[in-house]
């Protein structure tokens, strides 16, 4: 795929990033994303370390590249990034991506997750990491929630535990997520196949570190998720 993405199309994008207790993390993350021409919706999720403080602090550095929203309670990576949805409209975008603010995700990314919606060929992207280089355990439970997503979803994909996702402005109009955790990744997808909006799965990178491994959806947030899905159904 040779389309370009041009200047004006960062421009009318946005990267949603939900923060918890980043501060070691996270002012690389945005760096990263700003240098690269793309715009960045921040919530800060009632973080107890100085997250908060480091956000403003890169803000400064990109004044118009930066907006942060602030959760005064730690409400869940499912709250966190619905705030960043919700909010984004004020600023009308086109196009809008969800990333992990923990630097698991790589900036270099997003012009291939953010093409197929500009080339016209998707109206959401689901980044797929490479499972070879997944932690067994996080393999394992990724792949008991491919599994859980097509029984309870009735859709199949290949990462459905992914956090990197783009979508249209126009098709997240549409969708109506209220998970409060994890969940959130296939209540997405489970919104996307529902609204019938085309998707497409675009490989990414994943860049694994102690800090992380500790994160994500693994076993027991696997079967937490499962208990959820299950309520979900009545």
């Amino acid at each position: 795929m040779n389309f370009e993405i041009s200047d004006e199309d960062k421009n009318s994008t946005y990267v949603i990033l939900p923060a918890y207790n980043e501060a070691t993390r996270i002012r690389p993350v945005i760096e990263s994303i700003a240098e690269k021409g793309y715009n960045m919706v921040i919530v800060n999720d009632g973080s107890s370390d100085n997250t908060l403080e480091v956000i403003k602090e890169t803000k400064r550095k990109y004044p118009d590249k930066v907006h942060l929203f602030s959760l005064m309670i730690n409400r869940g990576v499912g709250v966190a990034t619905q705030t960043g949805f919700d909010a984004v409209f004020q600023f009308n975008p086109k196009y809008v991506v969800s990333m992990d603010s923990d630097g698991q995700h790589s900036a270099d990314d997003l012009d291939n997750v953010v093409r197929p919606l500009v080339a016209g060929e998707a109206q959401a992207v689901i980044g797929v990491r490479p499972l070879k280089d997944m932690p067994l355990s996080r393999n394992f439970a990724n792949a008991v929630m491919n599994l859980l997503t097509r029984i309870f979803y009735r859709v199949d994909v290949s990462d459905s535990q992914t956090g990197f996702r783009a979508i249209t402005a126009e098709a997240l109009r549409k969708i109506d997520i209220n998970a409060r955790g994890y969940l959130i990744s296939s209540e997405f997808i489970r919104e996307v196949n529902d609204n019938n909006i085309p998707f497409a799965e675009v490989p990414i990178q994943t860049i694994y570190t102690p800090e992380t491994q500790a994160k994500g959806t693994n076993v027991r947030e696997a079967i937490k998720i499962l208990i959820q899905m299950i309520k979900h159904q009545f």
